[in-house]
């Protein structure tokens, strides 16, 4: 198989189209499981962990399209290297690649390319699966950002509590998260955003709230959060631009599609919900 040179090995593996045997989905949850540390480990070393055999990792190598085990750590190490790059970094490695042109049209071009890999990346299967936790009105839906997705998880929740009850924003306050974790119940949601330079807090939010039986549903980058290996479901995004920061564009339109998805799986309700929401503020105005 032709390994897209676009593509992280992690959205290779969280794609789902590769056909893996037995063998081959051992070696992708040792890998997803300490990503991408496991993977930087000898090959039989790697080989024990998964608790398969030398000469499977080599096929597993070939299956993700490298001409063997150590092309498929030099991948490993460039993510690596491209997940540590800052902020103040970012600059100096576009200038001398950047295109001719406006700002403007730069940084669409590239938003719309992030956005088409993004999609070609996601397995709609996974997708309705995460629309489906966040439509069931019988489990109450938690949202955590960190320092960098705080605002994408409130604009999430903004939406998501017009549509249906029992949608909670954790709050920005992290002296209030252990108030908020004791309302986490088994079977509930938690909803993380998590992206490059990776949250410590947010993860361990999440590691107490999957303690506490939540269901976790990541969305983050290409390189993927630690938060993965406790994940049920995890959309990885494309955000790099030519820019000091990364884009939420591609982060946004994912938002916006789960909330339509969410409508649409009960508009009855959902419509019934707003119009109760409308009649309340109209109520207030008038009360004034």
């Amino acid at each position: 198989m032709a390994r897209a040179k676009s593509s992280t090995i992690a959205e290779q593996l969280n794609g789902g189209r590769l056909g893996l045997t037995a063998a081959d989905r051992k070696l992708s949850a040792a890998l997803m499981a300490d990503y991408p540390v496991a993977g930087l480990a000898s090959i039989s070393d790697f080989a024990r962990v998964a608790g398969v055999s030398t000469p499977s990792v080599l096929r597993f190598a070939k299956k993700l399209g490298f001409t063997g085990f150590p092309t498929f750590q030099q991948a490993l190490r460039g993510e690596v290297s491209a997940q540590l790059q800052n902020p103040i970094e970012k600059p100096e490695q576009w200038s001398s690649k950047a295109p001719r042109g406006h700002i403007l049209n730069t940084l669409a071009s590239a938003a719309m390319e992030n956005l088409g890999n993004s999609l070609r990346h996601i397995d709609h299967h996974t997708f309705d699966d995460v629309c489906r936790l966040i439509s069931d009105r019988q489990r109450t839906v938690h949202i955590v950002g960190g320092r960098i997705t705080g605002h994408l998880a409130g604009y999430l929740h903004t939406h998501l509590q017009m549509a249906r009850a029992g949608v909670r924003l954790v709050p920005g306050s992290v002296s209030h998260w252990p108030q908020h974790l004791l309302d986490v119940s088994e079977e509930d949601v938690l909803v993380v955003f998590d992206v490059r330079r990776y949250d410590a807090r947010v993860q361990e939010f999440a590691a107490s709230a999957r303690q506490r039986g939540a269901r976790i549903v990541l969305i983050t980058d290409q390189w993927m959060s630690p938060v993965s290996r406790l994940a049920s479901q995890t959309l990885a995004l494309r955000m790099d631009v030519p820019s000091g920061w990364d884009s939420n564009v591609v982060t946004m339109f994912v938002a916006e599609a789960i909330v339509a998805a969410v409508v649409n799986e009960n508009w009855k309700a959902t419509r019934e919900r707003i119009r109760e929401i409308d009649l309340y503020f109209e109520g207030g105005r008038r009360g004034r």
